[in-house]
């Protein structure tokens, strides 16, 4: 849908198929470049997600070990 209305548009302006071709393909690999980018945010964001998630648990545990210590020594 971008493509097709950026390709519309720089015709209408310009009258050249040769700088439609040319816009089109320089839309479309700056396209492909946000998309690989958001992608990529998306697997490291999942990531930090999963780091966090496993700290917690390990505290939970941490903890819980602390707190059966307490009681075997009294």
């Amino acid at each position: 849908m971008v493509l097709c209305s950026t390709a519309l548009t720089i015709y209408f302006a310009s009258h050249s198929i040769r700088t439609v071709v040319v816009t089109t393909l320089a839309c479309s690999l700056l396209l492909q470049l946000a998309y690989f980018a958001s992608v990529l945010f998306l697997i490291w964001r999942s990531g930090c997600a999963s780091g966090v998630g496993q700290m917690t648990e390990h505290s939970a545990a941490a903890s819980t070990l602390d707190t059966s210590r307490q009681t075997m020594v009294r």
